[in-house]
């Protein structure tokens, strides 16, 4: 038995890239109609066209989830011209760097708007179409800062801490309407945020160098390995699975004072 999604429409945020758009792929190919909400118009409707030369199983629909009606629209239009809806997938996001007195009042509500209030509209206008199918899944894209933290980063942390509440708060209440809720939380994946990220470095080489050094791993994740969790907890198989914070991040969440404390600190005595 194989996870399907034949005969379920999905809605994908930030499905236009990198994760978002790993996950269009893979509902798209275990028999899904995906919609994919984002404001990258050029690789959102790229990606569109190329999936719809396999057959017709995907839409874009241009959108910043930081506008309420822009998600109510989408996500009403969707469920028309599918007949239902049964899936989201939260992946909208962006990456600010600045602690609590560098972060300028803009930097902080841009990255709450687009990861904690884009995250309740597209719950929020998707939940009755949901409802109306008779239950379904929503999946939301965290990370490993919804439960730890990256320095200099106070706004991003913030808001993927939040989404792991609003994840909980989901899960409990509207588990008595069939609809789970589900956070995942990947580590360093490579996707063009994560090179924006190491662009901004002198020497962006060793920044990927020390992501992958920060996974017990060795190495970077690839968006179709998140892809894939996102699936299996979108899927029928975890019919029992709600309000979990499922971390797909290579092991990175794991070694007591990262790794370097692990190969030079008391981590390391044993090994010798």
């Amino acid at each position: 038995m194989n996870i399907t999604f034949k005969d379920k429409v999905a809605i994908v945020t930030g499905g236009a890239t990198g994760i978002g758009a790993a996950v269009v792929e893979l509902l798209c190919k275990l028999g899904a109609r995906v919609a994919i909400l984002d404001r990258d118009q050029e690789h959102g409707q790229r990606l569109a066209e190329r999936l719809n030369e396999q057959g017709e199983c995907v839409s874009f629909y241009p959108c910043d989830v930081a506008d309420a009606e822009s998600v109510h629209t989408a996500a009403d239009t969707t469920a028309q011209r599918y007949g239902a809806l049964h899936v989201l997938v939260h992946s909208a996001g962006i990456q600010r760097y600045g602690d609590v007195v560098s972060t300028t009042l803009d930097v902080w509500h841009e990255v709450q708007r687009v990861h904690v209030d884009g995250c309740f509209h597209a719950v929020r206008y998707a939940v009755p179409h949901l409802m109306k199918a008779g239950g379904g899944s929503v999946v939301i894209v965290g990370s490993v800062q919804s439960m730890a933290a990256v320095g200099d980063s106070a706004a991003y942390v913030t808001a993927k801490h939040a989404l792991l509440g609003l994840t909980r708060s989901i899960a409990l209440d509207y588990a008595r309407h069939g609809i789970r809720a589900n956070c995942v939380m990947p580590g360093a994946v490579d996707t063009p945020m994560l090179r924006w990220a190491a662009s901004l470095s002198p020497d962006p080489e060793a920044v990927l160098e020390g992501c992958r050094h920060a996974h017990p791993m060795g190495r970077i994740g690839r968006p179709e390995e998140i892809a894939r969790a996102i699936a299996f907890l979108a899927s029928d198989w975890a019919s029992f699975v709600t309000g979990a914070a499922l971390a797909v991040d290579g092991g990175m969440l794991v070694p007591a004072g990262g790794m370097s404390f692990q190969e030079t600190g008391t981590g390391s005595v044993g090994k010798q």
